[in-house]
């Protein structure tokens, strides 16, 4: 790949990245996790202590509570269920009748203290979206560990055997994304709706496994992967494909424009990528954000411009990257 400068993200775009009205509350309670996965933008790991402290979970309490604006609470970590204020969030999410999504791992449900969880989920009606980078066995442990991927289809199993995938109000969704590249040979994130397919084909056939949604995501230079790729002195060759791949048709659907990311210190940021960079979200008059001032302020609409950076190239790549998978 011929080497070329990174064009700034906020020139490729026709106009600012403005927020519309917030209605996801993204919160990240922590690095505490029981996998230390090789693409792991969080860094997390089973030696990571970070996690919510009391007073910043009672602050997201209140900010559920107040804001009826608020649609979908999405719980992610580390793995969420390990870190302070898990199941305090989840309640008062549901008593406020939010959507609550948890970003887990699956392999948690085996780890001492936490075998009730499928059944926890089940009761509150928690949406579990899983990662599980392939349907294959070898690639998904070479990725986040031996034995993961027998563990992640026991999770699967049981969450089967309490309704979800097959109940209207019980989703299990699960995530793909690619193995980090080796060489300059870069790929697209697959066609979503036939990595589905196939998918949901094999793992009926080989486990009698249902699920509701792939999600498909694509690797973000960021975390562990940023540094996988610059030791591979990959790091700006990615960044230049990614960019070559920019899709303007994506740029209304990111999921910076509706959501605002919370980390464990209760600062505020766009969206996770950012959270993890540590570039905040600012005011109009350009002041960091906390949770404590949008109580303050009793209002979540006080970001200006969405900030961006390179890596943004990520989300808005060929169909696009988010969340909730594809953009486009």
């Amino acid at each position: 790949m011929i080497q070329t400068a990174i064009t700034p993200f906020q020139q490729k775009l026709a106009s600012p990245l403005i927020k519309k009205g917030i209605t996801v509350l993204q919160i990240n309670l922590g690095k505490r996790c029981n996998l230390a996965c090789t693409h792991c933008h969080v860094e997390a790991g089973p030696k990571r202590t970070e996690e919510l402290s009391p007073e910043i979970c009672q602050q997201l309490i209140e900010i559920i509570q107040r804001f009826p604006e608020i649609k979908i609470v999405d719980l992610t970590g580390g793995a969420p269920e390990m870190n302070y204020g898990f199941k305090p969030l989840v309640e008062a999410a549901r008593a406020n009748d939010k959507q609550v999504i948890v970003r887990s791992n699956l392999t948690i449900f085996f780890e001492e203290g936490f075998g009730d969880l499928p059944e926890y989920f089940a009761k509150h009606k928690v949406r579990v979206v899983a990662s599980l980078p392939c349907y294959l066995e070898d690639n998904v442990d070479k990725m986040r560990g031996t034995g993961v991927y027998d563990g992640s289809i026991k999770a699967l199993q049981l969450l089967n055997q309490l309704g979800y995938g097959k109940e209207p109000d019980l989703i299990v969704d699960l995530v793909y994304n690619p193995q980090l590249p080796t060489s300059e040979n870069f790929s697209q994130t697959p066609d979503q709706i036939k990595l589905e397919r196939d998918y949901k084909k094999y793992l009926k056939e080989s486990f009698d496994i249902t699920f509701n949604n792939l999600f498909t995501i694509t690797n973000i230079p960021v975390g562990r992967t940023k540094l996988y790729l610059e030791r591979k002195k990959l790091y700006a060759p990615y960044l230049q494909f990614l960019e070559s791949h920019f899709n303007t048709g994506t740029v209304e659907h990111l999921m910076c424009r509706d959501e605002i990311s919370i980390d464990y210190l209760g600062n505020v940021y766009d969206c996770d990528f950012n959270q993890m960079m540590n570039l905040p979200a600012k005011t109009r008059d350009g002041e960091n954000i906390t949770v404590a001032k949008l109580l303050q302020a009793d209002c979540l609409d006080l970001i200006g411009e969405v900030q961006t950076a390179a890596y943004c190239y990520g989300c808005t790549a060929g169909r696009g990257s988010s969340c909730g998978g594809a953009l486009v």
